[in-house]
């Protein structure tokens, strides 16, 4: 039985962590990253592979860093390792550490590489309106995702669906094929399939995106920015001088009007709120004001006026 290192910090990787367990591989150890503080009193709150591993008596180490730790990478030496299994940990692995296993280091990156390497592939996707994505298993070399394939497998990925649920469906997607994939190691039937040059990239995800920009993005755009930032930050306009995130829209076609972009066309506590985007309008499910909750657009119009013609900024 393979002798496996656990990498991860999320919930996509608690799922993989589970099914490697269930699966019955031996599982020596689980690194995964420093608690942190969360919520209004700032505890310090468990990652989710923490919390598996816990509830396994896993050993677990949680590292600052893995760059120039020697006492971390000695320690690591000593285990004998077959296997070590990346999934969504969060930090980079130094040449040294992926030395140290006797079988190479694994990593389940959710995407159909080479397409979308790096951070946010799978909110990259959805961003950019994909209709299939997917999830590949591969060698970690020491560049950023790389290394040769082991095996793939494609998921559709709904008009409306969002990252928050194509995540999950991902995570679940990855975790059985982690366990093909290491039975295949083990059983020495393991391919090897190298990327090729044809490469697209999936960089880290930052706050000025998820502003919108009525003049210069389509409908659809806006719509795919949305189903992509949620639930991760949420994209957001202003209206009248406040912060207003968009959780859940739709598109509809672009009737005849010569009222500027970004200009509310119709708002009804009953019908909902309809915004004319460059190329299309905008109806707007699920709202979030300002230091408010998020709510259905219906609700939110209950207690919050909107004027017909008032422009979002």
């Amino acid at each position: 039985m393979l002798k496996i290192l656990f990498m991860g910090t999320p919930d996509f990787a608690q799922e993989s962590l589970k099914s490697i367990y269930d699966a019955g591989f031996e599982i020596i150890g689980v690194v995964t990253n420093p608690d942190k503080p969360k919520g209004r009193g700032m505890k310090l709150a468990y990652s989710p592979v923490k919390e598996y591993a816990l509830e396994k008596n896993l050993k677990i180490y949680q590292p600052i860093k893995i760059k120039n730790n020697t006492e971390f990478l000695d320690e690591i030496k000593t285990l004998a390792l077959d296997v070590i299994c990346v999934v969504a940990y969060g930090k980079i692995l130094p040449k040294e550490i992926l030395e140290i296993p006797k079988l190479g280091c694994i990593n389940v990156h959710g995407s159909l590489l080479p397409k979308y390497r790096g951070a946010a592939p799978i909110q990259w996707a959805v961003i950019n309106g994909e209709k299939v994505t997917g999830v590949t298993t591969m060698y970690m070399d020491i560049g950023m995702d790389t290394g040769d394939m082991i095996l793939k497998e494609e998921v559709s990925i709904g008009e409306d669906e969002t990252t928050g649920e194509l995540w999950d469906k991902l995570s679940e997607v990855g975790a059985k094929l982690l366990v093909k994939t290491l039975k295949q190691i083990e059983d020495g039937t393991a391919t090897r399939i190298p990327q090729g040059e044809d490469f697209s990239m999936a960089p880290m995800l930052n706050k000025e995106m998820s502003k919108i920009n009525w003049n210069s993005q389509s409908a659809q755009e806006i719509k795919n920015l949305v189903r992509g930032l949620n639930p991760i930050m949420g994209t957001y306009s202003y209206l009248n001088g406040k912060k207003i995130k968009f959780w859940k829209v739709n598109t509809l076609p672009l009737e005849n009007t010569n009222a500027e972009n970004g200009t509310v066309i119709k708002s009804d506590s009953k019908e909902g709120l309809f915004i004319k985007a460059k190329d299309g309008i905008i109806q707007v499910l699920e709202i979030q004001g300002e230091n408010a909750k998020k709510m259905c657009i219906q609700d939110f119009l209950r207690g919050n006026e909107i004027k017909e013609g008032t422009v979002l900024k």
